[in-house]
């Protein structure tokens, strides 16, 4: 199974989740088979109850399967379920612009030119992605949010490990967005910078759709069961 070495640093129950979601991102655990519940507990140094929590969590984001008296299954993503993501992303984006242009000042201006730069002269997948955060998270703290910064957080992230390690081509689109988002809250020009947000999360959705795809994490067959179909047969 994968190193548990990168999952240590959060609270037990996300450790477990993200440790899961990269076992079946990278296709150790495949659609359809049990969750190895002690295994993983014992792969993480902790007890099989952080493990069920984050089970229930990733049942209701569509990962797995809990299959009353029968065990927790690996499920069969779809593509809608990643253009979701994506979409409530760039619409939690676009509020967060609308906020923030009324806000706007010299200090922000300086912050998110230099976030920008960072991102650019970043050499690794690790660093772009923490160059991003940064440059999102400049964004959100303008639009001055409290709810909208504990809805981002509620979020979980769709992609486990590094996202530009799994999806390298969007580096360069990337950079152009944050660029043109910068720009345009320089300018105040809420429009432009609320499309640059569109149009970045557009892109990763296309990406990461291909990108689950290609790791077979799809279901090919059109008349797959769905959830409530799959219990209704097992529970």
């Amino acid at each position: 199974m994968a190193s548990a070495s990168a999952f240590v640093r959060r609270s037990s129950g996300e450790q477990a989740a993200l440790y899961i979601r990269q076992l079946i991102f990278d296709g150790e655990l495949r659609p359809g088979d049990r969750i190895p519940q002690d295994h993983i507990a014992d792969a993480l140094g902790m007890s099989r109850i952080p493990v069920r929590e984050a089970l229930i969590g990733l049942d209701r984001e569509g990962w797995v399967r809990i299959v009353m008296h029968r065990g927790v299954f690996v499920a069969t993503l779809d593509e809608a379920t990643v253009r979701d993501h994506y979409e409530l992303l760039a619409l939690a984006y676009v509020f967060a612009v609308g906020r923030a242009v009324a806000q706007w000042d010299d200090e922000c201006d300086e912050t998110l030119v230099a976030r920008a730069a960072d991102f650019a002269a970043a050499t690794d997948a690790a660093e772009h992605q923490r160059q991003a955060f940064a440059f999102h998270a400049t964004v959100v703290s303008a639009a001055r949010s409290p709810r909208l910064r504990s809805l981002l957080r509620a979020m979980p992230r769709l992609v486990p490990g590094d996202f530009f390690a799994v999806v390298p081509q969007a580096l360069e689109y990337q950079s152009e967005r944050l660029d043109e988002i910068a720009a345009a809250l320089r300018a105040r020009d809420r429009d432009t910078a609320a499309r640059a947000y569109t149009d970045l999360f557009g892109r990763n959705a296309d990406l990461v759709v291909e990108a689950f795809r290609s790791r077979g994490l799809f279901d090919p067959s059109p008349d797959h069961p769905t959830r409530d179909t799959h219990r209704r047969n097992n529970g």
